[in-house]
């Protein structure tokens, strides 16, 4: 019998998520597997001995023969042992389970974030930036029950029967046998039955949390915008239906929940009913006596226990397998068509060769069919009017779109954007973006060379100078000269430059100019540009339209002096 294609699809999928799991921590995560049922087996062990010897010390007790010759000191011995040794495994599981699950999510995290330094990734980051988000944080966390509420509640659970089968077996062999089968069958069918009711709930749930924070994400940072548009009672509302969702997703885990442990204890009730009547019958018989009926009812009772551990993992399994779906894509083989499309030749700075450029969704073409050649060290302005294509041909150059044909030749490049990107850290973690091993005396020296120094040696605690989101507290022209330094900072032979200059005042630009092109030295310079400011640095002018190169001009040329003078001056 075949397997169905969605079964094949989510095993598939599983062991493409679990590979890392037992590739990263093999024997942590095996040994607490085992502890966890060294735990069950020693604390099921304790009940049952501690039954068999206070019932065996009782009947003793009724003759004074037996009373003297019955020996309380082993039994009390093993007593002891079980609960030092229960305790002592019970501690050692929580912390080799857990730690070994913690260090493979941040692996997993780790792996994820750098998946996201692909071509396009940054630009669907920031397009989606909660959704990605939410990858990292509740995805990654979703798959931590996997481990700690799946596989180790099993084989705890599966390590109960059978030492629950193994102890009734001695007494009678098919009573321990209809014992083991019974407690696998129905522990584990419950729980899969559990399973399959939670898994669109949990689903749900996990939509609707997601949607819940998007929205009260926008509320708070676009709340300017919603008042300028008279949307804030929209948003409002928006984020209450997500939040209704939530509620009406939780309600029914919260019903499953309670039917999930209904069921459990009955099947605890029924499995301790049919051993009582079973132990009664061997107990007539005179195959045991009454310290074994005790052993055998005890260990009976607390080995449906573990089963009903089951229940959190399997109302939690549609989160997982919702988790494990949407990050499977993220965990196969590392970019090979990126690869082979970003070729590296040394021989030039950039190489174009029929590069063209489609949005995902799109059929508009946003570069058609470009070729361009930067020798190493040139200096390259690229104009046209908005829309013409020169952001987009930098983030091909910059390997942040992956083209739809043509290949893209480039040395490792540093691509300042038209935004200054800053985030609430200090000055210090702000610029160590670029060079996490820099030191404070090289950290003032690109400071110096980007002229923002003096600024921050004035301020009270220097580096160490908290921003605020988005850079807060820092001028647009401080800004821009803190994203120059971090520029400076990394060692790269190409500088993608889009607008480097836009939006500061004259003074504050062509200083930032001069600096730039001060401290370039040898390295490529390709600016992509309306003003007359920033094309004055390059020797050479690439002009765009519509996604095509239309000239490229060479300074000396007239055609070079008329398309700089057609720029936007100061």
């Amino acid at each position: 019998m075949k397997a169905s294609p969605l079964f094949a699809s989510n095993w598939s999928d599983l062991r493409l998520v679990l590979r890392p799991f037992f590739a990263a921590q093999p024997r942590p995560l095996l040994l607490g597997c085992l502890l966890a049922a060294v735990t069950v087996l020693a604390g099921m062990a304790l009940l049952g001995l501690s039954g068999w010897f206070i019932t065996a010390t009782a009947l003793a007790g009724l003759h004074a023969a037996t009373a003297f010759t019955f020996d309380v000191f082993m039994p009390s011995a093993g007593i002891r042992l079980l609960a030092l040794g229960r305790t002592a495994s019970r501690y050692g599981e929580r912390l080799v389970t857990h730690d070994a699950t913690f260090a493979v999510l941040a692996a997993l995290r780790v792996r994820l974030f750098r998946g996201w330094a692909k071509a396009e990734a940054a630009r669907e980051l920031l397009m989606r930036p909660a959704r990605l988000l939410f990858r990292l944080t509740a995805d990654i966390d979703a798959l931590e029950s996997l481990y700690l509420r799946l596989f180790v509640p099993a084989a705890a659970a599966l390590g109960a029967a059978s030492l629950a089968g193994l102890v009734l077996g001695f007494m009678h062999a098919g009573m321990g046998i209809a014992l083991m089968l019974w407690l696998v069958v129905v522990g584990w069918g419950i729980a899969f039955l559990v399973a399959r009711r939670a898994r669109r709930p949990a689903v749900r749930r996990a939509h609707a949390m997601e949607a819940l924070r998007a929205r009260a994400v926008d509320l708070v940072a676009g709340q300017a915008d919603l008042v300028m548009a008279g949307r804030v009672g929209a948003q409002r509302e928006a984020l209450m239906n997500a939040d209704m969702h939530l509620a009406k997703a939780d309600l029914a885990l919260n019903k499953l929940e309670a039917a999930a442990g209904l069921a459990y204890g009955s099947a605890s009730t029924l499995t301790l009913v049919g051993v009582l009547l079973a132990v009664g019958v061997l107990a007539g018989e005179g195959v045991i006596g009454a310290p074994a009926a005790a052993l055998a009812l005890l260990v009976a009772l607390t080995a449906a226990e573990p089963f009903a551990a089951l229940r959190r993992g399997a109302l939690d399994a549609g989160r997982t397998w919702l988790a494990v779906r949407r990050l499977t894509p993220r965990m196969t083989a590392e970019g090979n068509e990126v690869a082979a499309t970003y070729e590296r030749d040394a021989a030039f700075a950039v190489q174009l060769k029929g590069v063209t450029v489609v949005h995902p969704g799109s059929r508009t073409q946003v570069l058609r069919d470009v070729s361009l050649t930067l020798n190493a060290g040139e200096r390259v302005a690229l104009i046209g009017a908005s829309g013409a294509g020169k952001s987009t041909l930098l983030a091909a150059i910059a390997n942040e779109i992956t083209p739809q044909s043509g290949s893209t030749s480039a040395q490792p490049a540093c691509l300042l954007t038209q935004r200054t990107e800053l985030f609430q850290d200090s000055l210090r973690d702000n610029l160590r973006l670029a060079a996490p091993d820099a030191t404070d005396d090289q950290l003032h020296a690109a400071l110096r060379a980007a002229g923002l120094e003096s600024d921050v040696r004035a301020m009270a605690a220097g580096l160490g100078t908290r921003l605020g989101e988005g850079g807060l507290g820092l001028s647009g022209g401080q800004s821009r000269r803190l994203a120059l330094a971090r520029l400076l900072l990394r060692p790269v032979p190409l500088w993608l430059l889009d607008e480097p200059t836009e939006a500061l005042d004259a003074a504050t630009a062509h200083d930032v100019l001069h600096r730039l092109a001060q401290h370039a030295g040898r390295s490529t310079l390709l600016i992509a540009t309306h003003l007359r400011r920033e094309a004055a640095l390059a020797d050479r002018i690439v002009c765009m339209n519509q996604g095509c190169i239309t000239a490229d001009l060479r300074r000396g040329s007239g055609a070079f002096d008329a398309a700089l003078r057609s720029l936007r001056p100061d």
